[in-house]
């Protein structure tokens, strides 16, 4: 589809008529008597150096102001931003609306988990089941919010897992600092749901501890979370009590608890569930239960993808002004428009 980008140009093109016929006529004004003037010491040499344009006629005349009327037409024209517009529709896809919220405060360093018979900590557990968690979603948008003091925005909805794969590699224990702001990652994660289509909007939320952080209560946020019919599924990851670290290079032990209440309550109030990740199976009834829910399709999005078309009148007004400057040197003069 042809279009212009800039149409609003074309009120320039009346613009050299307009200075025709609006410019005051050669000796219309005239010097009053008792006027002071400056006179040239040598007028007669001073005109010598200039050529006097002989005006064209007849049929001259006549291609010369089409060829200047071409010019400024063309000039306009490349100034409108000639464009042809392609159709390009994105594809419909039935999926559901997946936001994942993981903890990344300091208390993710805790060595409670065993693979291959070495301690790991529960970072890196949650790496490897959310992992597979989204290699399982083919088709479905996923997004992932990292929160500790704050919560940040690591990905958008995408269809993209391999890249929510990788943000998520990239995340270490205390990067969003050492606290856990609970609620402040469910509002944000409400904030990029709510804008998707309703029916399918999950959050799954892992964390390993209680509320310490962020200026929205938790309890608020899931209440926030099933205004908007959002379905949000806790995870408490990890074990409760005496728990190693590592500090120094050696282990010490460390008193952690999770607040398992709140996060029942947070579920229940927008109708998900509960879950304690105690080994890297645990999340295997969560993929059970979204499974059950009914997809939603994504909207369909049509764009328009634009490519320029100025050169083509750009070169008709160099061709013109081309023109004219071969028609000015066969005369023996310049033209000036």
């Amino acid at each position: 589809m042809f279009d212009f980008a800039w149409p609003w140009f074309a009120l320039l093109l009346p613009l050299p008529w307009l200075a025709r016929r609006f410019a005051p006529k050669p000796g219309a004004a005239q010097v009053e008597q008792n006027t002071p003037v400056l006179l040239h010491p040598s007028v007669a040499r001073l005109e010598s150096t200039f050529v006097v344009l002989a005006p064209a006629s007849g049929l001259a005349s006549l291609v010369q102001s089409g060829l200047l009327a071409l010019l400024w037409g063309a000039l306009v024209v490349t100034m409108m931003r000639p464009q042809w517009l392609e159709p390009h529709t994105q594809v419909v896809s039935p999926g559901y609306d997946l936001m994942l919220a993981v903890d990344a405060s300091r208390s993710m360093e805790a060595l409670d988990f065993t693979v291959d018979g070495r301690r790991v900590n529960r970072m890196a557990v949650v790496k490897g089941v959310v992992g597979r968690f989204i290699e399982q979603r083919r088709g479905d948008r996923i997004g992932l919010v990292i929160f500790g003091d704050n919560a940040y925005l690591q990905s958008p909805l995408t269809l993209d897992g391999d890249a929510v794969r990788t943000m998520l590699e990239s995340a270490v224990p205390r990067m969003a600092g050492d606290a856990t702001a609970i609620g402040d990652s469910v509002g944000l994660a409400v904030k990029k749901l709510r804008e998707r289509p309703e029916g399918s909007r999950i959050l799954v939320l892992l964390t390993d501890g209680e509320n310490t952080a962020g200026s929205l209560p938790p309890v608020e946020a899931a209440r926030l979370a099933r205004r908007y019919d959002i379905r949000i599924y806790t995870v408490g990851v990890g074990s409760k009590g005496k728990v190693p670290f590592r500090e120094g290079g050696r282990l010490v032990m460390a008193d952690m608890q999770i607040d398992e209440d709140l996060l029942k309550e947070m579920a229940r109030i927008t109708g998900g569930a509960y879950f304690r990740a105690t080994d890297t199976q645990a999340l295997e009834e969560i993929y059970r239960r979204i499974d059950s829910l009914e997809k939603t399709e994504a909207e369909t999005r049509k764009t328009m993808i634009p490519s320029p078309l100025y050169r083509w009148p750009l070169g008709i007004g160099l061709a013109a002004l081309l023109l004219l400057g071969l028609a000015s040197v066969r005369r023996g003069t310049a033209v000036v428009p």
